[in-house]
């Protein structure tokens, strides 16, 4: 792609990557010109531009991050492709939206979008640690400036058994007690500091057969360490019953998760959002008042086209639920 001059700057190009199934998104949130729509993980704005234009100069579009650079990409990008839909970018973690959007004066939102897990341009800067393929420090930290916890925090200080529990319930790492093991062990030695050292922890601990196949072998071990780092699955939780009561009546909820955790986590709290009446089958007449906050739009997950996954591989685990508010 090339490059982009603008009187802010030359615009941040990693952060330029192609939305996960953008035409998906913009169908299921059924904005209109003069819609309020909030796109909780902005990123490089991919799916914001498109949602922007939809809303138009009636509307209004907020975009949340948590990461300074995206923030930047964003506001040069949306300056460029966007000018004319009036926006508010705030930085923060979905996970605070209650008080992101009081500070931001919004009465109500038509449509929230969620696109979950880290971005495809944090994962390329080596810097910033989320990579097993370069050799970095360790850090895996969404928003440096407010996260004191690391992944070298964690690896370097978590008991075996916590390593343990993390790899096997936030990674579904098979071999979570082996890889913990080899962790606390070389760590006696010398702390693990790059991620270059992990990555070899990880391996001594899974069998030379079972490395050969199922993709890199620290791929699981990685994304448990950076939901535990960023805390990542107690902030979906939080965010989206927050974003249930900024619904406006009829307004939808568009989550796209990359990994089985999220997509539970996702698919039940749509659940139980949209049921009514939990009174014990055996009494005759409601006494909870129980009544559903949520339509669920797509009773199973939507997922990429056999195109959109050769053409951008990031689509290949995508899910999307919608879930409309009543």
């Amino acid at each position: 792609m090339a490059d982009t001059q603008t009187a802010a700057g030359t615009l941040k190009l990693e952060f330029r990557h192609e939305p996960v199934m953008l035409a998906e998104v913009l169908e299921q949130l059924e904005l209109s010109e003069g819609s309020v729509v909030c796109d909780c993980t902005l990123g490089g704005a991919g799916h914001s531009i498109a949602m922007a234009a939809q809303v138009g100069e009636t509307g209004l579009l907020i975009g949340i991050d948590q990461d300074d650079m995206a923030l930047a990409a964003a506001h040069e990008r949306l300056d460029l492709e966007a000018l004319g839909t009036p926006r508010k970018l705030l930085k923060g973690n979905f996970g605070d939206l209650d008080e992101l959007l009081c500070s931001a004066q919004v009465p109500g939102v038509d449509g929230f979008l969620f696109d979950l897990g880290v971005s495809s341009p944090q994962l390329d800067i080596p810097g910033r640690g989320f990579s097993y393929h370069e050799d970095a420090p360790l850090d895996m930290r969404m928003d440096p400036g407010n996260n004191t916890l690391n992944a070298a925090e964690v690896v370097n200080t978590y008991n075996e058994a916590d390593l343990a529990r993390i790899l096997r319930v936030y990674g579904e790492e098979r071999y979570a007690r082996e890889i913990a093991r080899q962790i606390v062990r070389r760590r006696a030695t010398e702390p693990l500091r790059t991620t270059g050292d992990l990555v070899e922890a990880i391996k001594a601990g899974i069998p030379a057969a079972a490395r050969r196949h199922g993709g890199h072998p620290a791929r699981k071990s990685f994304q448990a360490i950076r939901i535990e780092v960023n805390h990542e699955l107690d902030v979906l939780e939080r965010g989206l019953e927050a974003a249930v009561r900024w619904l406006n009546p009829g307004g939808r909820i568009c989550v796209i998760s990359y990994h089985s955790l999220e997509d539970r986590i996702v698919k039940h709290l749509f659940n139980e959002q949209s049921q009514g009446c939990i009174c014990p089958p055996d009494i005759p007449v409601c006494v909870c008042g129980h009544v559903p906050a949520l339509k669920v739009i797509t009773r199973k997950p939507l997922v990429a086209s056999a195109d959109e996954v050769k053409r951008n591989p990031r689509a290949r685990s995508a899910k999307i639920r919608v879930a409309e508010r009543l």
